[in-house]
């Protein structure tokens, strides 16, 4: 199955631990390869090992200008892995030419508009009982929750995952890996 993984969605580097969102390291490493802060989302995103579907998709979807653009944004990466747990066919149905809307809008609900960092995040999890909700791009919600060492990213049609990787910082925005494909 081919893959496709939107630039903006593809570059992220610090692992989660412990109770709270790990601090970002200087040039992260993200699918074996370093994330510059200097750099867009698009420029590290495509050297992104594990980011190869989204990057696929990001293209196909004619997003690699917006997401190179000044932003800022943030954006929640699905994995190649992520994307390899949709039902057999998803990815390439969505990579069709005739899909492209559809392929958008599976995108853009994966980015926020503006610079969101994993503190945050937290913080607002702190100050609203457990919770905290971002409307995306695309217009819908994700909400974040801490669950034991890790935290949570949830939609409002029941999807769920874990932030894998928090704080990969860009030149126009942050990158936070997350281990689920959200779907609008």
């Amino acid at each position: 199955m081919n893959r496709i993984i939107p630039s903006a969605l593809v570059a992220a580097a610090v692992a989660i631990s412990g109770a709270s969102f790990a601090s970002a390291a200087t040039n992260p490493m993200v699918g074996g390869a370093a994330m510059y802060a200097n750099k867009n989302i698009v420029e590290n995103a495509v050297n992104s090992k594990d980011h190869t579907t989204l990057v696929a998709a990001v293209k196909a979807a004619g997003l690699v200008d917006t997401l190179s653009g000044p932003g800022p944004f943030t954006v929640f990466a699905p994995t190649n892995a992520a994307f390899a747990k949709l039902p057999a066919g998803t990815v390439d149905t969505l990579l069709k030419p005739e899909n492209k809307a559809m392929l958008t809008s599976v995108l853009t609900y994966h980015v926020v508009p503006g610079k969101i960092t994993a503190a945050d995040i937290a913080s607002k999890i702190k100050a609203n009982m457990g919770k905290a909700t971002y409307t995306t791009v695309e217009g819908g919600t994700l909400t974040f929750a801490k669950s034991g060492k890790s935290y949570t990213i949830a939609d409002a049609k029941g999807h769920s995952g874990k932030v894998t990787i928090a704080n990969v910082m860009q030149s126009n925005g942050v990158i936070h890996v997350i281990d689920t494909v959200m779907l609008p």
